[in-house]
């Protein structure tokens, strides 16, 4: 069985394609695509492959647009964050959908049931409506989070977090009562997907919750320094070029 991930976090991309393969080892990822842009040159290339991982969240856009410019008839395995938009593609009759961050045996089920579908084929027709839903609907943005530590997953409140940190390439979540979590969403991801009256990307490594402040400083040159609460390991500044919109944000 040959398998695109469509799927615009690296990270993400990479544990979705070690869990297929640690699932069978015959189904073969014979591509990563992570823009709307990318996947239309793909698939006017490329034959279609036997099923689509795809992401509803694209750097670009929301993946449907996919469809509006590349017919495409091939099974689909949504993959999502946000419960809400899983229960109406499913509602739709996608193939299946898995819910981030994806465990194995949701995985496995997945497959087994696009197996159990073999020959049967999904209308165009359903993945445009699930496009109107998606680009028709008012903003909502993520109040949890699920992540995975071990064998487990916890369940993560937006209120509970401090603040985000990328570091070494992944994104960690510091809580309000100490510990943190890696979530599978880049920092320019977050920002779109968190209420901005909330967070703010104070910086190219930070993007802060209006709760994890503890104090702030002024030095010279409007420059500002921040004690985040946890306290955080480094020296936190706000970028100069963020100082008057992190004011503004503050007067909110």
């Amino acid at each position: 069985m040959k398998v695109v991930i469509i799927e615009d976090e690296p990270y993400a991309a990479l544990r979705l394609k070690k869990l297929i393969q640690d699932c069978d080892n015959e189904i073969e990822v014979i591509a990563e695509l992570e823009t709307v842009e990318e996947s239309v040159k793909w698939f006017r290339s490329n034959k279609e492959p036997d099923l689509i991982f795809l992401d509803i969240h694209l750097e670009d856009d929301l993946s449907f647009a996919i469809f509006k410019k590349v017919n495409i008839s091939c099974p689909i395995i949504f993959t999502t964050a946000f419960d809400e938009y899983a229960i109406k593609a499913f509602k739709l009759k996608s193939i299946d959908y898995l819910l981030k961050p994806i465990v194995q045996e949701e995985l496995i089920a997945a497959i087994k049931k696009y197996r159990d579908l073999t020959g049967q084929t999904r209308s165009i027709n359903d993945l445009k409506s699930l496009y109107r839903l998606m680009t028709d609907k008012t903003p909502e943005y993520r109040e949890r989070f699920s992540v995975s530590f071990g064998a487990k997953i916890k369940t993560i409140p937006v209120d509970q977090i401090a603040y985000f940190v990328s570091e070494e390439g992944l994104t960690f979540a510091y809580l309000i009562n100490k510990g943190s979590y890696p979530v599978d969403l880049s920092l320019d991801r977050l920002v779109n997907e968190l209420d901005p009256k909330k967070f703010f990307r104070i910086n190219r490594k930070i993007l802060l919750g209006i709760h994890g402040i503890a104090d702030i400083h002024v030095y010279p040159k409007s420059r500002l320094k921040l004690d985040l609460n946890p306290k955080f390991h480094e020296e936190v500044f706000v970028s100069l070029d963020k100082v008057t919109s992190f004011k503004k944000w503050l007067d909110r």
